[in-house]
């Protein structure tokens, strides 16, 4: 990688306050959770956080990321890191683009700030990676998948499996099950991850010879959908794939439910939080994904008990990712010869093998995650591995 040698780094000699986010206003807030590092000969390193904790986003990523890294950081702190103890601030998108921007800007030029976790969607991440990349900051994405945003340069990783690594794989797997001949697709047209999804779902169809009889387009937002999937419908399609954000999930599968619609729907990161608000609508859906509570490892199985003890609720796709990703950042910086942001960068480049949640995780030549993608199905309300 190329190497640049700029330091950007900040020490806190204050004592940290307990974790405060607020949902309804841009409030920096410096976090650190655990009691065991009131130790002025602990080295306190701070790292920005952009989540969206007001706005449309905030049940889907601001919530369960910041419960992932709350869960992560009293782990880390407990000693994985001798001699360092991680603190967040925080900034609040307010689940748009600019905002995450904003909250970019203000994490690197004000709290000057050398490691930034976030933004949570594709959109957001298109724009704020080349500030990270501009001022040579590490940034994390634990949740955007879209392809190609890694690429602008080497200060930028992200933790979910991109699109290009996930859903060739897929299709190739259920197409070889089920033989499906005629599908149709729907997705936002809004959204970057959404776009980039079903792009990357006609790809892999094309190659396959499967014969899309129509794509049908919504905006974000949106809450009736009966036009598209009565179009859908009258075509008599074996499978739809459905690429969007969270939201749009539920509402999409129970109004197809009721036009009696029975093709099989396929969609991209479906959770336990969308089974549950879609129902018996969401009976067979079929989802391409790199993390579920049925993966049977020791240290998978740890971390759900771990997260229900603390919140009392199982931990979905989003918080797995977040948990994931600062403890990666935690074994670059554990690994990097000094805490400049070069050095973690390199340290972060070099991962390969680390054991998460996820299996064995490594980083790709362009600092996109690498581990092995599982195929989920809804069987009886709960979400499966797909034989």
């Amino acid at each position: 990688m190329k190497i640049r040698t700029t330091t950007i780094f900040v020490v806190l000699t204050v004592f940290v306050v307990m974790l405060s986010f607020s949902s309804c206003d841009n409030v920096s807030n410096i976090i650190e959770l655990s009691k065991s590092q009131e130790d002025d000969s602990s080295e306190l390193m701070t790292i920005g956080v952009v989540l969206p904790l007001s706005g449309r986003l905030i049940s889907t990523f601001g919530e369960p990321v910041q419960n992932g890294l709350d869960l992560a950081l009293n782990e880390i702190n407990e000693g994985q890191l001798a001699g360092t103890t991680l603190a967040f601030i925080v900034e609040d998108s307010g689940s748009t683009v600019e905002g995450a921007v904003s909250a970019y800007n203000k994490l690197i030029q004000e709290a000057g700030v050398s490691i930034v976790l976030g933004p949570s969607t594709s959109s957001m991440t298109k724009e704020t990676f080349p500030i990270a990349q501009e001022n040579e900051i590490v940034a994390i994405s634990p949740t955007s998948a879209s392809r190609g945003l890694s690429v602008i340069g080497d200060y930028v990783f992200r933790i979910a499996l991109t699109t290009d690594k996930l859903i060739p794989s897929g299709i190739a797997a259920t197409h070889a099950k089920l033989a499906y001949e005629n599908v149709a697709t729907l997705y936002d047209i809004d959204d970057e991850f959404s776009r980039d999804g079903d792009a990357a779902v006609q790809e892999a169809l094309a190659d396959l010879n499967v014969n899309v009889l129509t794509t049908e387009t919504f905006n974000s937002g949106d809450t009736d959908f009966t036009e598209q999937l009565t179009r859908i419908k009258a075509l008599n399609p074996d499978v739809i794939f459905l690429s969007s954000l969270s939201q749009e999930k539920p509402p999409i599968l129970i109004q197809a439910q009721e036009l009696g619609i029975t093709s099989l729907f396929v969609i991209r990161t479906f959770t336990e939080d969308n089974v549950a608000a879609a129902g018996e609508a969401a009976e067979g859906v079929i989802t391409f994904v790199g993390w579920g509570k049925s993966v049977d490892t020791q240290i998978n199985q740890a971390f759900i008990k771990n997260y229900r003890d603390a919140y009392g609720i199982p931990p979905n796709n989003y918080v797995a990712r977040a948990y994931t990703a600062l403890h990666v950042l935690a074994e670059g910086i554990k690994n990097a010869v000094s805490h400049a942001p070069n050095d973690i960068r390199d340290a972060l480049a070099e991962i390969s093998g680390f054991e998460t949640v996820f299996g064995p995780f490594s980083f790709d030549e362009v600092g996109d995650a690498v581990y092995d993608p599982k195929i989920l199905i809804v069987k009886n309300g709960k979400l499966e591995l797909y034989d």
